[in-house]
């Protein structure tokens, strides 16, 4: 029995590309020798447990920050589009080093969204989107709901992998009218006496 590494999503199958059994990638990872080096990777469809796939090789696709990649057995349109909407997983073990500052985007799902370094937590984490700019689903603690939040340095200024949080300075709207944070002066004037 062979056992599985523990694994890290790099993309998604987004459609086939050409006739010959090559597949677009939609990548979620910025480290392009994850579809361009040859080697072991694994598919997973919703709800299924991964299955190892060999990567043969890949290319970068001109004009639409896609990848094209080749898997050993996929020969044919009709099996690549087999694959759409599978996720392209690689072992979490061959992670490139971070340097200082730096960290894996998937490392940020489960944080803590605080809006005060020492104050409580909005919400937390749930998931990363990937497109023009890179977005935090965070599931609100009160009402459950999920907000979209640019992972740019503006409006996410530190992230504290080691204690579990990251901060957010949300510019006025982002967040919904009961997550907002309040006003200094709406806060001061909350407490006074009513004359």
């Amino acid at each position: 029995m062979t056992v599985t590494p523990p694994l890290i999503e790099i993309g998604l199958v987004v459609a086939a590309q050409g006739l010959k059994g090559e597949l677009r990638i939609l990548p979620c990872s910025d480290f392009a020798e994850r579809f361009l080096k040859p080697g072991p990777r694994w598919l997973r469809k919703l709800d299924e447990p991964p299955r190892p796939v060999e990567l043969l090789r890949g290319r970068r696709l001109p004009r639409k920050g896609l990848y094209g990649i080749r898997l050993k057995g996929i020969e044919t349109r009709n099996q690549a589009e087999a694959l759409v909407r599978r996720r392209l997983l690689a072992d979490d073990s061959t992670r490139p080093a971070m340097g200082a500052g730096e960290f894996h985007l998937l490392d940020l799902e489960g944080l803590e969204a605080r809006l005060d370094p020492s104050g409580p937590a909005l919400g937390t984490v749930v998931n990363l989107l990937h497109g023009g700019n890179d977005l935090l689903e965070i599931r609100l603690r009160h009402g459950g709901q999920s907000v979209l939040v640019p992972f740019v340095e503006a409006i996410v200024p530190q992230v504290r992998l080691e204690e579990g949080w990251l901060l957010l300075c949300p510019p006025p709207g982002l967040l919904p009218v009961e997550a907002q944070p309040m006003p200094v002066d709406a806060i001061g004037s909350a407490h006074q006496p009513e004359s």
